[in-house]
């Protein structure tokens, strides 16, 4: 009998609606779970919920006001795109769900799912090429906990993180090549942010901010966030034949100054200040644009870029639902199964 494998697409979430409810919940959702804020479960608690979400909501509204399409929020609408796409290329074997690990398509509900249809694998793949306890490490643990609840548990695997698999090299790095990086005056490579309080427990006893990944990749690099994220852009750069010169990496989305650095708003306004007209942003550890992608970069960039003496920023899109990155996803599913 053909086994039957359910692939769970998982990612962050987004909010229903573009709407200060709808983002209140997803913001309420988001900012308690622990492994995104690890203070004290009181001070979280109070921070979030009395100052955080309610002085937040009314601002990440408008900033999603400015992303939501017709279809919708584009995370979730690349998403399903990614799935039926591939759906289709895995075959009937395969039941393909998208799981958000706040809001909808909620993960838990399609765990539910799942376990009434009785599967016999389960692969979760989160879509971060770079593991963090704050995204692929939070579904992990919702998967574990939930599936721990069943009568029968079937195989799961669980891909923590892809950043040096050749086929997303590949892929993303022909997606930069799209807009001929040689005719820009430098590239950067911007990643999400992540508070020193969870890089540094990763290799205990080496701050993150002494690590010395920005050269080569260190022993403990393995699940080491901003070793990873340098990993990627040097196998990146190699592919695309890029000299060290023509590049830098950064990191977005900090919420206070002790999260990694340097921080990309400010080298965007250092290669302003320089005199750099056009400039080409990456962001590989995003698959899906969203609104670190689409409006950080693409809208609030352009915006500081222009203030201080710049012309161009160029945003390369995501993986998206491309169809190289489809056959990617595909060839790491089934090598997960066949295991």
């Amino acid at each position: 009998m053909t086994k039957k494998t359910a692939v769970i697409l998982a990612n962050v979430g987004t909010p229903d609606a573009p709407t200060v409810p709808a983002v209140r919940k997803y913001l309420f959702e988001f900012l308690n779970d622990r492994r995104v804020i690890d203070l004290p479960w009181l001070v979280q608690k109070i921070l979030v919920n009395l100052i955080i979400v309610p002085f937040r909501a009314p601002k990440s509204t408008k900033l999603y006001q400015k992303l939501w399409t017709a279809k919708g929020s584009p995370l979730l609408a690349i998403s399903n795109e990614t799935r039926d796409k591939l759906q289709e290329k895995l075959g009937e074997n395969f039941t393909v769900f998208v799981g958000m690990r706040y809001r909808n398509p909620s993960l838990k509900a399609v765990l539910q799912t799942i376990e009434a249809q009785e599967f016999d694998k389960i692969v979760v793949l989160p879509m971060f090429p770079q593991y963090a306890s704050s995204t692929a490490g939070t579904i992990a643990q919702l998967v574990n906990i939930e599936t721990a609840k069943w009568n029968v548990i079937p195989e799961i695997s669980i891909i923590s993180q892809f950043y040096d698999n050749p086929g997303f090299i590949k892929a993303f790095a022909a997606q930069i090549s799209q807009y001929n990086p040689a005719k820009y005056d430098h590239i950067i490579f911007s990643y999400h942010g992540l508070p020193f309080s969870q890089t540094d427990r990763v290799h205990p006893g080496i701050k993150t901010a002494a690590c010395q990944c920005e050269t080569g990749m260190p022993a403990h690099g393995k699940f080491c966030y901003k070793a990873t994220c340098y990993e990627t852009t040097r196998l990146l750069a190699n592919e695309l034949g890029l000299p060290k010169s023509a590049y830098s990496v950064a990191f977005q989305s900090r919420l206070t100054k002790n999260w990694l650095k340097p921080f990309s708003d400010e080298e965007v306004i250092r290669l302003g200040k320089e005199g750099k007209k056009r400039i080409l942003i990456a962001a590989p550890a995003f698959i899906a644009d969203c609104l670190e992608t689409i409006v950080e970069i693409g809208v609030e960039y352009q915006e500081i870029f222009a203030e201080h003496g710049g012309e161009k920023v160029q945003l390369v899109e995501s993986l998206n639902a491309n169809n190289d990155w489809v056959e990617v996803l595909a060839e790491m599913i089934t090598s997960k199964t066949n295991e």
